[in-house]
């Protein structure tokens, strides 16, 4: 029979009794005090090389993990980040938040997702209420409007929040965006110089910043050449009504543009669908076709779809970064980010020159 008259014999008891190994039996098989283990398992306090390894050797050996909601309580941090978004469908969304999670956990921060339609305050206010009942530290919100005052709230708890690929203007909240005016108005100038003449655009929403500025971008850059857009019609970001929008404008009554800029790659997707199957165009002989996004389908012999890149990586890191400073420091001013992304052309539209 085991002996229990020694310091392994009384952690043995104690994790007997409670079915999980506490900071305490670690302690005592380590052979050094309780705040020790706290200072070796607490990110940027002071413990000596040795103390560590010697004090991991005994959590180790006896199966211990530190308490991280009773940590929480002492420090007041809960090392939990909220991520909100508004749906899942556009493939833009998973990837990104795929990257969310390893960039957050390699910060030694957990995610938790909240899942909000984009629709009234009151719906993204039941959203707000709670995560703030879980205390995260940090709130990001991806494509998902806030109001003033849902922003009022946050800012009041304490809790800082940044916006991801949606922004309020400068004196909404700090976001990271990609720069949608200016990659709108590159799509727009390529597409003229290009050789097509009649360009139609199916916008995201126009209640987003992002629908708004993709829409204005590609104005600008036909406006720059002289040129106007035949046709817009709100696609909602959605799939079927970026169909039904696609009927409208291609149609027998429609404006017959020669090619479509799309407001993002999960609506072109629908686009060409339609375009191929039910109105039997060609794309690019019959019609262009240029997406935003640059998820990874698009890049599938499938679609093969011109887009605008969109620098996911570079914006998740840059998010990430961004709100762990906020965390750090709450008084940091607001700021802005956009970034530059690139024009990917494959085989929905033809090459400049090719005319």
């Amino acid at each position: 029979m085991p002996s229990f008259g020694g310091p392994q014999g009384r952690s043995e008891r104690a994790k007997g009794r409670t079915g999980r190994a506490t900071s305490l039996d670690v302690a005592r098989r380590a052979g050094v005090s309780q705040s020790a283990v706290s200072r070796v398992f607490t990110e940027g306090a002071s413990a000596s090389a040795a103390m560590s390894k010697r004090v991991q050797k005994a959590a180790k050996e006896i199966g211990y993990r530190p308490n991280v909601l009773a940590r929480s309580l002492i420090t007041g941090r809960s090392r939990m980040v909220a991520l909100v978004v508004a749906y899942l469908d556009n493939q833009f969304y998973p990837d990104a938040l795929e990257r969310f999670s390893k960039a957050f956990q390699e910060k030694g921060y957990h995610i938790l997702v909240f899942l909000t339609p984009n629709g009234t305050d009151q719906q993204a206010q039941a959203v707000v209420d709670e995560l703030l009942d879980y205390q995260v530290d940090g709130i990001v919100t991806a494509s998902v409007s806030l109001s003033e005052n849902l922003t009022r709230r946050c800012r009041e708890s304490g809790i800082p929040m940044l916006l991801f690929n949606r922004n309020q203007g400068e004196e909404g909240p700090p976001s990271v965006t990609s720069d949608n005016v200016d990659g709108a108005r590159k799509v727009g100038k390529f597409l003229v110089q290009a050789g097509y003449r009649r360009i139609a655009h199916v916008s995201g929403w126009q209640g987003s910043s992002t629908g708004r500025e993709r829409e204005r971008g590609i104005r600008q850059g036909l406006a720059e050449c002289g040129m106007q857009l035949v046709g817009c019609l709100d696609g909602m970001y959605d799939r079927q009504t970026a169909m039904q929008a696609t009927r409208r404008m291609c149609g027998p009554d429609g404006c017959k543009p020669d090619a479509l800029f799309v407001g993002n790659d999960h609506m072109a997707f629908a686009v060409l669908d339609v375009l191929r199957h039910e109105l039997s165009l060609r794309v690019p002989e019959d019609i262009a076709v240029v997406g935003y996004d640059d998820v990874q389908a698009a890049s599938w012999p499938s679609y093969d779809l011109t887009t605008f890149s969109q620098p996911v990586e570079r914006m998740v890191e840059t998010t990430v970064g961004e709100l762990i400073k906020r965390i750090k420091d709450p008084d940091l001013p607001r700021r802005q980010v956009r970034l530059v992304g690139e024009l990917k052309v494959r085989g929905t539209t033809r090459r400049v020159g090719e005319a």
